[in-house]
C-alpha cells in the first residue's frame, strides 16, 4: 500500500522560509513521479511542482518559480518542498501526491495522480 506522510507546515511571516517533507512507501517499482498540490481557503487546487524518480523537476505554477525548489532523498524516501520568499497568497493546505508506476512528471494538467497524502497547512501572514 502507497502511504505519502506531509510534514512541515506551520505560520510563518511573508518572506520567510519553509521546509515541507514528503516520506513516502510502498511503491512497488522504483518508478513514480510525486508533486506537491496546493488548495488555498475558496480556490481550486492547483500544482505546484513534481519530480520524478530519475530526478527530473517540473513546475505546474509560475507563480512559485524562482521561490520554490523540489528535491529528493531516495534514501531516505523523502521528496521536500523548500520555500522561500514565502507570500500571503501562498497560504493554503499543501499535499504530496503520487503516480506509480512512472518515471516522469507528466506535461498534462491537471495530472493524474493515484495517491495522495493528507495534507499540511501552511499560512503566511502579511
Amino acid at each position: 500500500e502507497v502511504q505519502l506522510v506531509e510534514s512541515g507546515g506551520g505560520l510563518v511571516q511573508a518572506g520567510g522560509s519553509l521546509r515541507l517533507s514528503c516520506v513516502f512507501s510502498g511503491f512497488t517499482f522504483d518508478a513514480y513521479a510525486i508533486g506537491w498540490f496546493r488548495q488555498a481557503p475558496g480556490k481550486e487546487r492547483e500544482g505546484v511542482l513534481c519530480i520524478s524518480s530519475r530526478g527530473v523537476n517540473l513546475t505546474y505554477t509560475d507563480s512559485v518559480k524562482g521561490r520554490f525548489t523540489i528535491s529528493s532523498d531516495k534514501a531516505k524516501n523523502t521528496v521536500y518542498l523548500q520555500m522561500d520568499d514565502l507570500r500571503p497568497d501562498d497560504t493554503a493546505v499543501y499535499y504530496c501526491a503520487a503516480d506509480s508506476p512512472i518515471t516522469y512528471c507528466s506535461n498534462a494538467y491537471p495530472p493524474t495522480m493515484d495517491y495522495w497524502g493528507k495534507g499540511t497547512l501552511v499560512t503566511v501572514s502579511s
